[in-house]
């Protein structure tokens, strides 16, 4: 079977975080990178290197890379910055004070319950007994010993363990052998286990990358969404009666952005020794003035979702009706004189996997997968080889399956790399097939002028346009206008200049923004908004300002019901 014949698939896996650290002490204020470092980034790092056969995109975001680093320096160095961790290498947990009994107790039951705690006897036994003390006594942590926040700890850090990692570390298999009554040493063979793993992440993947199976794309540095830096009056090109905030724009949108491109162009040459070919837009948020700015930085290849496409195309007067008519194919922009090629996810398919797939049989779940993907294929034009794009994130849905999507994973990758008809392939490999002008312009086809959106709903709506989102951003807004008038001023030395440009960075990235909203879950919501809010006086502080009293107010509330394990979970 020749090339031309063959469907490719491109699975671009996105990993992100955003900063959690303060940067007045160095802590981490939330545990999410390396419980995702250890479980996800971990797994799928694992399971390509297994299945020799099967070349992927794993997108990289330069801010979870610096914290990745962070992280392996603290175990490098013996001083641990993240309490969480303090706690699992304390060696009396009886002495601990009141917050950090709350810390553990609060934080050490955040994870999906049906997959995480109730497959382990013991774990669900620690649960059932907080949640029974609870019931009695209204506030447990005087009633809980030492041992009972060792044995928690414990079991916490051994539930957000890859499941390839309980498939091979003998620490592991050991300590969920045991159960219980954990000593001080079982915890510090855990927490030096941990070191281990999260220190390799970003070796492994470089490995990947340098024998040519993985492709590792990057993201604007801290995360922005690019096209409302640029104009807040672009969320409405796809919904036209949004609100916009009481600031009419964001001051220096684009040499902000600008900054992130460039420094996440510098992240990646420092850590894979090249340039990324392929940026991965924050949330696969597009525009035509950003999709410039691309072009200015020569990027070879961009992405989003499938609606921002369809409204494009159709906003063009094409049709929309058949996605295979559309939607399997390279798309490309020439502007500032180089060519830019954009791709767009096939939401179906991606959203099977994120969402759906969870509760199907492993080998049911790979069936259904290639059944969709070979009808795709054999519908196509004769005349074309299909390329379809399914992009999701390479961390939140996994907690929902079994095994943390073991075997779904494992199942799915030793099936595309024997299918005959079928071969996964990156974007940059996609470009290379296309061989020679002529060639690339039959296949490829001409963008018309793009609607903004992203792939969540293929809108701007998730950070933008309501009540709470726009005092959000009117709030950055303001504390940029000060950034300006300060930096301008030429009262600051170079090094705390640098300090309030990485400040603002944080301050600009899409996370605060996503959680505002009653939709949300309370407890999600109040975590973020009070991050986002330090975050702000954290600025105006190496500013040498004073912080607005607004910043003392909650921005959201949230009121959502709340999803067992799914508080750190992304939607897309």
């Amino acid at each position: 079977m020749s090339a031309t014949q063959q469907l490719r698939l491109v699975l671009l896996w996105h990993m992100h975080q955003p900063d959690f650290r303060d940067f007045r002490t160095g802590e981490f204020t939330q545990p999410w990178v390396y419980l995702h470092a250890i479980k996800d980034y971990t797994d799928m790092a694992a399971h390509l290197e297994t299945h020799t056969g099967v070349h992927a995109v794993v997108n990289l975001v330069p801010i979870l890379l610096d914290q990745l680093e962070d992280y392996a320096d603290q175990f490098a160095t013996g001083k641990i910055r993240d309490p969480l961790l303090r706690l699992l290498a304390r060696e009396n947990l009886d002495d601990i004070d009141p917050m950090e009994r709350e810390l553990v107790l609060n934080q050490c039951f955040r994870a999906n319950h049906t997959k995480m705690i109730e497959p382990f006897t013991p774990y669900k036994r620690l649960r059932d007994l907080f949640q029974y003390v609870v019931s009695i006594e209204g506030d447990p942590a005087r009633y809980l010993s030492g041992q009972y926040l060792a044995d928690l700890l414990t079991w916490y850090h051994l539930s957000w363990t890859g499941e390839t990692v309980r498939r091979k570390e003998e620490t592991v298999v050991r300590l969920m052998t045991r159960g219980e009554n954990f000593s001080h040493a079982d915890r510090m063979a855990l927490l030096e286990l941990i070191g281990t793993l999260i220190t390799g992440i970003i070796p492994r993947y470089r490995r990947l990358a340098e024998c040519g199976r993985v492709e590792i794309s990057t993201t604007p540095h801290y995360h922005p969404i690019g096209p409302l830096l640029l104009d807040f009056g672009c969320v409405r090109e796809a919904t036209p009666d949004a609100p916009l905030p009481a600031a009419d724009h964001y001051s220096g949108g684009r040499s902000r952005i600008t900054w992130h491109l460039e420094s996440a162009q510098r992240s990646h040459r420092r850590r894979f020794d090249s340039p990324a070919p392929g940026v991965w837009p924050s949330e696969g948020a597009l525009s035509t003035p950003f999709l410039r700015l691309l072009a200015e930085h020569q990027i070879a290849w961009t992405a989003s979702g499938q609606r921002v496409l369809t409204s494009t195309l159709g906003k063009a007067g094409l049709p929309v009706g058949d996605p295979q008519k559309f939607l399997y194919r390279p798309y490309y922009v020439e502007l500032e004189g180089h060519r830019t090629h954009c791709f767009f996810r096939d939401d179906h398919l991606s959203d099977l996997i994120g969402f759906e797939y969870k509760g199907w049989h492993g080998k049911d779940a790979t069936a259904h997968f290639v059944a969709q993907l070979e009808q795709i294929r054999t519908q196509a034009p004769a005349d074309e080889s299909p390329v379809v794009s399914v992009i999701l994130d390479g961390e939140n849905a996994w907690e929902y399956y079994p095994y943390n999507a073991f075997y779904f994973l494992d199942e799915l990758y030793r099936t595309l790399e024997s299918h005959p008809a079928i071969r996964t392939a990156t974007f940059s490999e996609v470009l290379a097939d296309l061989g020679g002008a002529s060639e690339r312009d039959s296949l490829a086809r001409p963008l018309p002028p793009l609607v903004a959106g992203s792939w969540v709903y293929g809108n701007l709506s998730t950070w933008i346009g309501s009540e709470q989102k726009n005092r959000a951003w009117d709030l950055l807004a303001t504390a940029k206008q000060c950034y300006n008038l300060v930096m301008a001023s030429g009262r600051l030395s170079d090094t705390a200049m640098q300090a309030a440009a990485r400040q603002l960075a944080i301050c600009e990235g899409s996370d605060w923004f996503w959680w505002f909203g009653d939709y949300n879950p309370a407890q999600a919501v109040a975590i973020f908004d009070g991050l986002f809010r330090a975050n702000l006086a954290n600025l105006y502080q190496l500013l040498q300002l004073p912080a607005p009293a607004q910043l003392s107010e909650p921005i959201s509330r949230g009121g959502g019901h709340p999803d067992l394990g799914g508080a750190m979970r992304r939607a897309a």
